[in-house]
């Protein structure tokens, strides 16, 4: 495919754009460094501020709106069917490799008979890119047989697009028949007055060590005055000490922060594959041997109880 044509299915939440997007959106302007063009697709429930916001972010040459009732949860089946009715036009349809984009891109691909590749954190050429496998021990160079590529964005691999230009056009579809097999009846969002796990430039994990979710408040008091996200292993969420929203790891979130603190966390190898990208990483510990102080760039080993007050003492 010497001329690509890339489609970028934004995340959102019918009123902003979610950081993901951001991302995946320097991902297609790497497949498209060798010529080709870059169109969003913004699909819900009145979305036109979000269309709008989509068509200033730079490189960007058209945004394709579709509005819908049936959109309005992003449910798998009707978005999947939104997004098939515009696919066959593009060479490449990029989905962010988070809960949105692992919900919706493998029937997007199995609908039009393609494989999809996931979690790619480098493009080489239009058709080559390259994902971690072996819980991120390993790289693999993966590359297209030539059809349409579905490929999910590992946010933290890319930095992210800005809004510089002035707007692109914005053409708005209207799709019939949007199937509605499932409704959703309800959500529930966990209010945070900290930064967002993903996108954090500090964060400060606990793990079993920590022995209850009461003692998560250690974490949230130093992450208050460093301005940081907290979160979790999956060890410390399967206990029920925190939500879900705070796992770190590959069934996790993926992070890639300036600054990455992991207190009581033993560094099971899932765990790392989600944080091992941070460009600093300090372990607190009380085992000298645990796996996590063979990824840490500085390691303490001690009693997080006694640790932690000092470290709060000292950066108050």
């Amino acid at each position: 495919m010497s001329q690509s044509l890339v489609l970028v299915i934004v995340e959102h939440d019918n009123q902003t754009i979610k950081s993901s997007s951001y991302h995946s959106i320097t991902a297609a302007r790497d497949i498209i460094s060798a010529g080709g063009n870059l169109h969003l697709l913004v699909a819900g429930s009145h979305t036109a501020a979000v269309a709008e916001l989509a068509a200033t972010i730079e490189g960007v040459e058209k945004v394709i709106m579709i509005e819908s009732d049936a959109l309005e949860g992003q449910l798998a089946e009707p978005m999947s069917s939104a997004i098939i009715s515009v696919a066959q036009s593009y060479s490449h349809l990029l989905f962010p490799a988070t809960t949105f984009g692992k919900n919706i891109a493998p029937r997007v691909a199995a609908t039009l008979g393609v494989a999809q590749i996931s979690d790619i954190t480098q493009v080489i050429d239009e058709q080559t890119f390259i994902r971690p496998i072996y819980a991120g021990n390993a790289l693999a160079t993966v590359q297209n047989n030539g059809n349409k590529v579905v490929v999910t964005v590992r946010s933290s691999a890319f930095s992210s697009a800005t809004e510089t230009q002035s707007p692109a056009p914005i053409e708005e579809m209207v799709v019939e028949n949007i199937p509605q097999h499932s409704q959703l009846k309800s959500q529930s969002l966990t209010q945070v007055s900290r930064a967002e796990l993903s996108s954090a430039r500090v964060v400060i994990a606990g793990g079993r060590g920590l022995s209850s979710g009461e003692n998560f408040t250690l974490l949230e008091n130093i992450a208050d005055k460093l301005g940081a996200a907290v979160g979790a292993s999956r060890a410390a969420v399967d206990a029920g000490y925190v939500p879900n929203d705070y796992q770190v790891g590959q069934t996790g979130k993926i992070v890639a922060p300036d600054l990455y603190i992991a207190v009581g966390i033993s560094g099971a190898i899932q765990h790392v594959a989600g944080m091992k990208e941070s460009k600093v990483i300090v372990a607190i510990n009380s085992d000298p041997e645990a796996p996590i102080f063979q990824v840490a760039d500085y390691g303490i080993v001690g009693d997080l109880f006694e640790i932690l007050p000092e470290f709060d003492k000292a950066l108050a």
